[in-house]
């Protein structure tokens, strides 16, 4: 019997990635665009909103550099969109964290007062007030200041996955 095999050989090369589960399809749509395809062979359980992604791609593939220095660019914009993202709350995190701080000190300066050894009520009240403020504030603060960030990066990340697409469709042309 003669073995009629006519598969050729075909050397891989292999990249695995670990990206936010709500980003993983665009990873997956993009990289085919550089020459990589998602070796179904390996699978990996989302952890902690991640998921890893495993891709191959011929090591003779023509265009290699240039498909690379696209990938590069890909992979850079991408962080820059996750940079954008998270300025849309680190900044509001931070503020409504010290807002909530002074209001905690204000509140521990009011329990100061009433527990002091001639209790001073008149102070107590006029603490408690900016206080409880200082607690009640931070999350309509957060949300404001949020609303706010977002519409101010909205155009900059709209533009980052414009140039997103433009690197796609150039590795496409390449292949």
């Amino acid at each position: 019997m003669e073995n009629n095999r006519s598969k050729n050989f075909t050397a891989y090369e292999y990249k695995e990635i670990t990206v936010d589960i709500e980003q993983a399809s665009l990873y997956m749509d993009a990289y085919e665009n550089f020459g990589w395809e998602t070796d179904e062979k390996l699978r990996s359980s989302p952890a902690l909103g991640k998921v890893t992604l495993h891709f191959r791609r011929d090591r003779k593939i023509v265009n290699k550099a240039e498909l690379t220095r696209l990938q590069r660019n890909f992979d850079a914009c991408m962080e820059e969109i996750k940079a954008l993202e998270a300025s849309k709350k680190s900044m509001a995190t931070a503020i409504s964290i010290a807002v909530g701080l002074v209001g905690t000190a204000f509140m521990a300066g009011s329990v100061f007062a009433i527990t002091a050894a001639t209790p001073m009520v008149p102070l107590c009240i006029i603490l408690a007030v900016p206080g409880f403020i200082g607690w009640l504030l931070p999350g309509f603060l957060f949300q404001k200041m949020v609303r706010r960030r977002t519409k101010k990066v909205a155009p900059l990340i709209e533009e980052k996955y414009d140039e997103l697409y433009a690197v796609c469709e150039k590795g496409s042309k390449l292949l």
